[in-house]
C-alpha cells in the first residue's frame, strides 16, 4: 500500500492496534439488530458489489491512492427517507478487505475523518498505511465512505467554481470571524449551491441524521449485524446521532475529539474559539522564549502584536509567491489550522516573522497549502456549508453580530478591528430546509453498549469538556489524553492510545477508571 506524501496532514489518520483478541464472536453480536423501517427493505437488502476504484478517481492524486488492494462500490440510498420510492443517491464506499485468516475476521470497521465534508474514501487508504503492522488490518475490513453530498458520492454539493476556489472566494461566515454579507449575498449563495448540486431538494437532505440513516444501510449492505465505528471530530457527532437513532445496531464506537451534543451552535462556537485563544497564548509563550520572537518577549502583549500585523491584511494583502497574495482571512486561517498541533508552532512563528520582517506571506500560505493535496479539487468547503446548514441553529443578523462580538471577546487574536453591525448574517438564512439535528441530542439513549470517548486536554478545536459531556450523555467511558493537538486515535502516534483503542475495538474491553495517556 503506497500513497502520495503530498496528502493533507489533517487526513493522514490511522488507528494503531496492538493486542490479540479473544476467539469467537463477542456477546454483543448475538443480539438482534433493529429492523428497517417500512419501505426501506430494498435498500437494506441490496448487495454491495466491490470492484476497481479506477472510476472513482478524479485526479492524479486519487489515481495513486485508489489502487489494489483497495476496492470500491456504490451504495444506493433514498434521497428522502420519507419518500423511499422516489429519487435515490449513490454513496461512494472504499474497502480494504481484512488481510488475515477468514476465520479471524471480526467484521467491518467504518471510519469517518470529520469535517463535516471529509472524504472517507480518501482517508481510508492513509488509515490502512498507519495500521499495516497491526492486527487491525488482519481482523477488520477497513471501510470508508463519502457521506451524501461529499466527494465521489452523487449528487455532490458544489457551490463554487474551480476559479473561485483558487481565488479564495469560497468562504462563508459559518465561523463567524470575518467577512461582510448582505441578504442578497446569502440568497445568491444558496442559489449557487442549488444550481451546482442538483437542485434545492439535494441541499435539504444532506444533514447528519440522513447520513446516520445511510450508515445503517451501509452496515446492512456490508453484511454486519452490528456497526463498529471510529469517528473523529465531526465524526463524533455522526456517531452520537447514529447511537441515538440505532442503539441496538451498535457493536462498538470510538469517538475521538468530541462535539458536545448538549451545546447549541453559538455556545459550541464560543467554546471552540476560547480554546483556540488558549492555544495561541501557549504558542506565544513558547515563542517568547526566543529573543527574536516576532510576537515579542512578553506573551501578554502577543495578541496585540498579532493584531497589528494581521489586521492591515484586510485592505492590503501581501505577496505570497507565484502571483498569490495573503489576506486576513487566509492569514488567520493558516494560523488556526496550524494551532491544531503543537508540533506546528515553529512554522507559525516562522511565518509570522516573514510577514513582519519581509512583508510577505509565502510561509503562512504554505501552512494553508499543507492541508490540501496539490492539484486535488475537493468539495469539502461546499459540503461543510450544506451539512452545517442542515444541522446548526439559525441566527438573525442581530444575533450573528452579537455572536461575532462575543467571539472576539474570547478569541481576540482573530479580531478584525472592524464594526460588526449590519455586515454579518447567517450564511444559511435562505437555505431551503430547516435544521434537523436538534440540540441537545443523543441524551438518555437506551440499549446502547459501552462506547469509548477520547478527549485531549489541549484540543483547540473540540475542547476537553466536550468529550466529558459526550461520555456522560452516552453513558460511555472517557479516556483522558494529556497533550496539545486535535484528535489522536486515528493517527497511530500514541502507543498508549493505540493499545486502549485496540483492547476496546477488538476485545470490547474498556480502560479502567482513571486510565490516562500522555502525548
Amino acid at each position: 500500500m503506497r500513497v502520495p506524501k503530498t496528502y493533507v496532514r489533517r487526513l493522514l489518520t490511522g488507528t494503531v492496534m496492538m493486542l490479540l483478541v479473544l476467539a469467537g464472536a463477542p456477546a454483543a453480536l448475538t443480539q438482534s439488530a433493529q429492523e428497517p423501517a417500512a419501505g426501506l427493505e430494498r435498500f437494506y437488502n441490496q448487495e454491495l458489489t466491490f470492484g476497481s476504484c479506477e472510476s472513482f478517481a478524479t485526479n492524479a492524486t486519487e489515481t495513486e491512492v485508489y489502487v489494489d488492494p483497495f476496492e470500491c462500490g456504490r451504495l444506493e440510498v433514498p434521497l428522502d427517507y420519507d419518500e423511499p420510492e422516489g429519487e435515490t443517491m449513490q454513496i461512494a464506499v472504499l474497502r480494504l478487505p481484512a488481510q488475515g485468516e477468514p476465520s479471524q475476521r471480526i467484521g467491518s470497521l467504518v471510519l469517518n475523518p470529520g469535517g463535516p465534508g471529509g472524504s472517507g474514501t480518501i482517508q481510508t487508504p492513509f488509515t490502512a498505511v498507519a495500521l499495516k503492522k497491526t492486527p487491525m488490518v488482519q481482523r477488520f475490513d477497513l471501510v470508508g465512505f463519502d457521506p451524501r453530498g461529499v466527494g465521489a458520492s452523487t449528487p455532490a454539493i458544489n457551490c463554487f467554481t474551480d476559479e473561485e476556489n483558487d481565488r479564495g472566494e469560497n468562504q462563508t461566515t459559518l465561523l463567524g470571524t470575518s467577512g461582510e454579507w448582505s441578504a442578497d449575498d446569502t440568497r445568491e449563495l444558496m442559489e449557487k449551491c442549488a444550481n451546482g448540486s442538483g437542485g434545492e431538494q439535494v441541499l435539504a437532505v444532506v444533514g447528519t441524521r440522513n447520513v446516520a440513516r445511510d450508515m445503517d444501510v451501509l452496515r446492512a449492505a456490508l453484511g454486519d449485524e452490528k456497526l463498529t465505528f471510529l469517528g473523529r471530530s465531526y465524526g463524533t457527532r455522526l456517531g452520537a446521532v447514529y447511537a441515538e437513532m440505532f442503539p441496538q445496531n451498535v457493536r462498538a464506537m470510538v469517538l475521538d475529539g468530541a462535539l458536545d451534543p448538549r451545546q447549541g451552535s453559538a455556545e459550541r462556537r464560543l467554546a471552540l474559539h476560547a480554546a483556540f485563544q488558549r492555544s495561541f497564548e501557549l504558542m506565544a509563550e513558547f515563542c517568547a522564549q526566543s529573543s527574536d520572537c516576532p510576537l515579542g518577549t512578553d506573551p501578554e502583549q502577543a495578541t496585540a502584536v498579532f493584531q497589528d500585523l494581521f489586521q492591515p491584511l484586510i485592505d492590503n494583502p501581501v505577496p505570497a509567491g507565484e502571483g498569490r497574495t495573503l489576506d486576513f482571512l487566509y492569514g488567520t486561517g493558516s494560523v488556526l489550522g496550524a494551532l491544531y498541533n503543537a508540533e506546528a508552532w515553529p512554522r507559525i512563528i516562522d511565518g509570522i516573522a516573514q510577514l513582519k520582517n519581509e512583508g510577505r506571506g509565502d510561509k503562512l500560505l504554505a501552512l494553508s497549502d499543507d492541508f490540501i493535496v496539490e492539484g486535488l479539487e475537493s468539495n469539502l468547503v461546499d459540503a461543510q456549508l450544506a451539512i452545517n446548514c442542515n444541522d446548526e441553529e439559525r441566527r438573525t443578523p442581530g444575533q450573528e453580530a452579537e455572536l461575532r462580538r462575543q467571539i472576539f471577546d474570547v478569541n481576540p487574536f482573530l479580531d478584525t478591528g472592524r464594526s460588526v453591525e449590519g455586515v454579518t448574517r447567517d450564511a444559511c438564512e435562505f437555505w431551503p430546509s430547516e435544521p434537523t439535528l436538534g440540540f441537545p441530542h443523543a441524551q438518555n439513549v437506551e440499549g446502547l453498549p459501552d462506547t469509548l470517548i477520547i478527549s485531549i486536554t489541549g484540543d483547540p478545536a473540540t475542547p476537553y469538556a466536550a468529550g466529558a459531556s459526550l461520555a456522560e450523555s452516552l453513558g460511555g467511558t472517557l479516556l483522558t489524553v494529556e497533550g496539545e493537538q486535535h484528535t489522536i486515535a486515528m493517527d497511530g502516534t500514541s502507543p498508549c492510545v493505540n493499545a486502549i483503542v485496540a483492547n476496546y475495538l477488538i476485545d470490547l474491553e474498556l480502560p479502567a477508571e482513571g486510565d490516562r495517556c500522555v502525548l
